[in-house]
Protein backbone atom coordinates (compact mmCIF):
# COMPACT_ATOMS: atom_id res chain seq x y z
CA UNK A 1 0.00 0.00 0.00
CA UNK A 2 1.06 3.26 -0.46
CA UNK A 3 1.43 6.55 1.20
CA UNK A 4 -0.56 9.30 0.38
CA UNK A 5 1.64 12.55 -0.56
CA UNK A 6 -0.32 14.88 1.23
CA UNK A 7 -2.93 14.89 3.38
CA UNK A 8 -6.00 17.27 3.68
CA UNK A 9 -8.03 17.66 6.91
CA UNK A 10 -10.80 19.99 7.57
CA UNK A 11 -11.46 20.45 11.23
CA UNK A 12 -13.82 23.28 12.93
CA UNK A 13 -11.00 24.13 15.11
CA UNK A 14 -8.39 25.55 12.63
CA UNK A 15 -11.30 27.52 10.63
CA UNK A 16 -13.38 29.00 13.64
CA UNK A 17 -11.50 30.61 16.75
CA UNK A 18 -13.18 30.36 19.84
CA UNK A 19 -14.13 34.50 19.81
CA UNK A 20 -16.01 33.97 16.33
CA UNK A 21 -17.79 30.84 17.94
CA UNK A 22 -18.76 32.86 20.69
CA UNK A 23 -20.25 35.71 18.74
CA UNK A 24 -22.17 33.36 16.59
CA UNK A 25 -23.69 31.82 19.77
CA UNK A 26 -24.41 35.19 20.74
CA UNK A 27 -25.57 36.94 17.32
CA UNK A 28 -27.80 33.94 16.64
CA UNK A 29 -30.05 33.77 18.92
CA UNK A 30 -30.86 38.10 18.35
CA UNK A 31 -31.13 37.59 14.67
CA UNK A 32 -33.68 35.18 15.09
CA UNK A 33 -36.27 37.46 16.68
CA UNK A 34 -38.79 38.74 14.69
CA UNK A 35 -37.19 42.40 15.31
CA UNK A 36 -33.70 41.99 14.04
CA UNK A 37 -35.17 40.37 10.95
CA UNK A 38 -38.82 41.70 10.14
CA UNK A 39 -39.54 42.18 6.19
CA UNK A 40 -39.33 45.79 5.51
CA UNK A 41 -41.73 47.26 3.36
CA UNK A 42 -42.00 46.63 -0.25
CA UNK A 43 -39.83 43.59 0.76
CA UNK A 44 -41.84 41.30 -2.20
CA UNK A 45 -41.46 37.51 -1.99
CA UNK A 46 -40.96 37.48 -5.88
CA UNK A 47 -38.26 40.80 -6.24
CA UNK A 48 -34.97 40.47 -8.16
CA UNK A 49 -32.63 40.42 -4.93
CA UNK A 50 -34.83 37.21 -4.06
CA UNK A 51 -33.68 35.79 -7.71
CA UNK A 52 -29.86 36.95 -6.75
CA UNK A 53 -30.29 35.50 -3.39
CA UNK A 54 -31.52 32.11 -4.83
CA UNK A 55 -28.95 31.89 -7.53
CA UNK A 56 -25.98 32.52 -5.52
CA UNK A 57 -26.90 30.24 -3.21
CA UNK A 58 -27.52 27.45 -5.67
CA UNK A 59 -24.11 28.43 -7.34
CA UNK A 60 -22.29 28.41 -4.02
CA UNK A 61 -23.90 25.03 -2.90
CA UNK A 62 -23.03 23.26 -6.70
CA UNK A 63 -19.35 24.78 -6.00
CA UNK A 64 -18.92 23.75 -2.47
CA UNK A 65 -20.09 20.04 -3.76
CA UNK A 66 -17.95 19.87 -6.85
CA UNK A 67 -15.08 21.44 -5.07
CA UNK A 68 -15.18 19.06 -2.03
CA UNK A 69 -15.12 16.12 -4.63
CA UNK A 70 -12.35 16.99 -6.54
CA UNK A 71 -10.34 17.44 -3.12
CA UNK A 72 -11.31 14.15 -2.28
CA UNK A 73 -10.45 12.56 -5.69
CA UNK A 74 -7.01 14.53 -5.38
CA UNK A 75 -5.82 13.18 -2.02
CA UNK A 76 -7.71 10.33 -1.64
CA UNK A 77 -6.21 7.27 -3.47
CA UNK A 78 -9.09 5.22 -5.39
CA UNK A 79 -8.66 2.06 -3.55
CA UNK A 80 -9.80 3.92 -0.05
CA UNK A 81 -12.47 6.29 -1.69
CA UNK A 82 -15.43 4.70 -0.57
CA UNK A 83 -17.48 6.33 -3.64
CA UNK A 84 -20.87 6.02 -2.14
CA UNK A 85 -22.98 7.36 0.05
CA UNK A 86 -20.79 8.18 2.47
CA UNK A 87 -18.78 10.58 0.43
CA UNK A 88 -22.18 12.67 -0.88
CA UNK A 89 -23.12 12.88 2.46
CA UNK A 90 -19.79 14.98 3.12
CA UNK A 91 -20.07 16.61 -0.26
CA UNK A 92 -24.37 17.42 0.87
CA UNK A 93 -22.48 18.76 4.26
CA UNK A 94 -19.57 20.96 2.38
CA UNK A 95 -21.82 22.34 0.18
CA UNK A 96 -24.95 23.06 1.90
CA UNK A 97 -22.57 24.52 5.04
CA UNK A 98 -20.76 27.11 2.72
CA UNK A 99 -24.11 28.07 0.89
CA UNK A 100 -26.23 28.20 4.38
CA UNK A 101 -23.65 29.92 5.79
CA UNK A 102 -23.02 32.69 3.13
CA UNK A 103 -26.68 33.55 3.08
CA UNK A 104 -26.56 34.10 7.20
CA UNK A 105 -23.18 35.39 7.11
CA UNK A 106 -24.95 38.21 4.52
CA UNK A 107 -28.03 38.92 6.50
CA UNK A 108 -25.64 39.28 9.59
CA UNK A 109 -23.75 41.74 7.31
CA UNK A 110 -26.97 43.70 5.98
CA UNK A 111 -28.48 43.71 9.84
CA UNK A 112 -25.05 45.98 10.81
CA UNK A 113 -24.04 47.92 7.67
CA UNK A 114 -27.51 49.63 7.49
CA UNK A 115 -28.88 46.71 4.67
CA UNK A 116 -32.13 45.35 4.96
CA UNK A 117 -31.90 41.81 6.92
CA UNK A 118 -34.81 39.91 5.59
CA UNK A 119 -36.14 36.37 6.21
CA UNK A 120 -37.46 36.05 3.08
CA UNK A 121 -33.96 36.49 1.98
CA UNK A 122 -32.80 33.74 4.18
CA UNK A 123 -35.84 31.60 2.49
CA UNK A 124 -34.78 31.96 -1.08
CA UNK A 125 -31.12 31.41 0.29
CA UNK A 126 -32.62 27.44 1.54
CA UNK A 127 -34.57 26.98 -1.49
CA UNK A 128 -31.25 27.88 -3.54
CA UNK A 129 -28.96 25.48 -1.13
CA UNK A 130 -31.66 22.57 -1.82
CA UNK A 131 -32.11 23.15 -5.58
CA UNK A 132 -27.88 23.45 -6.03
CA UNK A 133 -27.19 20.22 -3.85
CA UNK A 134 -30.33 18.53 -5.70
CA UNK A 135 -28.18 19.38 -9.63
CA UNK A 136 -24.97 18.31 -8.27
CA UNK A 137 -26.03 15.50 -6.47
CA UNK A 138 -28.00 14.10 -9.33
CA UNK A 139 -24.49 14.94 -11.42
CA UNK A 140 -22.37 13.10 -9.50
CA UNK A 141 -24.76 10.31 -9.66
CA UNK A 142 -25.06 9.96 -13.12
CA UNK A 143 -21.65 10.42 -13.34
CA UNK A 144 -20.05 7.63 -11.33
CA UNK A 145 -23.25 5.29 -12.34
CA UNK A 146 -21.83 6.03 -15.69
CA UNK A 147 -18.59 4.08 -14.55
CA UNK A 148 -19.45 1.61 -12.50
Amino acid sequence: MRTPICTVTFTLATTLTTPALTAWAVELPRLATPLALSAPRGDAWWARDKALHFGASAGIAVGGYAGSALVEALVREPELGQGGRADRKLRLAIGGGLALGAGIAKELSDRYTGGDPSWRDLGWDVVGTATGLAVAYSIDWLITRRWR
